[in-house]
């Protein structure tokens, strides 16, 4: 209908119509080109960043997996430690060791969750940026054979103002059509992949708030019973076990004796003068016993000599 228009139309008035789709198609395929632009701007963005962050949240991952792995190795040292300790220090230190090693099995769940909830959305958007640049291949296939076709349209209209124009054309058409269908196609598949990746975001960083969250609640929970583990350590108690170690059990007997025996020199000294006040004493005694007896006899015999004299009187 519109090329028996065109016919029948003048020639200036052809040509006119000519330029005037030209101009649109130009037109149409300059806004194409733009928005082509555009969605492959956004495409590589997502590309770029979500690489970037799942290169950082796995290398998170590791770290943290190697920090349980040191969390390990302590464990096991305290527990050694504790081994060689006083009562009361090792079982404190056990239950530490305890407590530090149920957090690690929680630090184990940590790294699993972060894995399966954050690093692999992240990693799967590698798969979905490659369809989407497919789907931007094919759009700007259509749009370069719509150029191509309007390019080879002004071409012969320039060489041949005449009706051999039309079939080129019409060729144009089609190839405009084809480009808007694909373009149409890949503004909606570019909303629906703008739309899940707002919502990935979302659901990414909201898994790793919640399982960050719930790691801590129980490390600050069983840190607060470890802590109490330590507290708990009677150091008086195992001053006294420690010092009752160096000494062998009759330690205490031959202790008295020797502070018996380890006297002041003053002391020693005393002890030695009163020593020989007793024996001064003790000597003295026989030699005052041996004197009463002397002068007893004396006077006995002063009697018998004095009976004997008497008698001689009275004789």
């Amino acid at each position: 209908m519109e090329t028996e228009r065109t016919r029948s139309a003048p020639p200036s008035r052809r040509a006119a119509a000519a330029a005037a789709a030209m101009m649109m198609l130009g037109r149409g395929l300059d806004a194409r080109d733009n928005q082509t632009r555009q969605i492959q701007d956004a495409v590589s963005n997502v590309e770029k960043h979500f690489g970037e962050l799942c290169q950082i949240f796995a290398g998170y991952v590791r770290k943290t997996a190697r920090l349980r792995d040191k969390a390990d190795l302590l464990v096991n040292e305290i527990y050694a430690y504790a081994a060689t300790e006083t009562p009361n220090l090792k079982v404190g230190l056990k239950n530490f060791a305890d407590e530090f090693s149920r957090l690690q099995d929680y630090r184990q769940a940590e790294v699993d969750r972060l894995e399966a909830k954050v690093v692999e959305p992240l990693k799967s958007y590698g798969t979905i940026v490659k369809l989407k640049r497919d789907d931007l291949k094919a759009t700007l296939t259509a749009k370069n054979r719509e150029a191509k076709q309007l390019s080879q349209l002004e071409k012969t209209r320039q060489r041949n103002p005449s009706d051999r124009h039309i079939i080129a054309e019409s060729e144009l058409q089609r190839a405009s059509l084809d480009a808007t269908r694909t373009t149409r196609q890949l503004e909606e598949t570019i909303d629906n992949f703008e739309k899940q990746k707002i919502k990935d975001i979302k659901n990414i960083f909201s898994e790793f708030i919640t399982i960050e969250m719930l790691f801590h609640g129980k490390a600050l929970e069983i840190y607060t019973a470890a802590y109490q583990n330590i507290q708990n350590i009677d150091e008086n108690e195992d001053l006294e076990v420690f010092r009752s170690s160096l000494y062998p059990p009759d330690y205490q007997s031959r202790l008295d004796i020797v502070r018996a025996n380890s006297k002041s020199p003053l002391q020693r000294t005393g002890s030695l003068k009163s020593s020989l006040r007793t024996v001064q004493i003790s000597s003295n005694m026989p030699r005052k016993d041996e004197e009463e007896e002397e002068e007893e006899d004396e006077d006995e015999e002063e009697e018998e000599e004095e009976e004997l004299d008497a008698i001689k009187e009275v004789r």
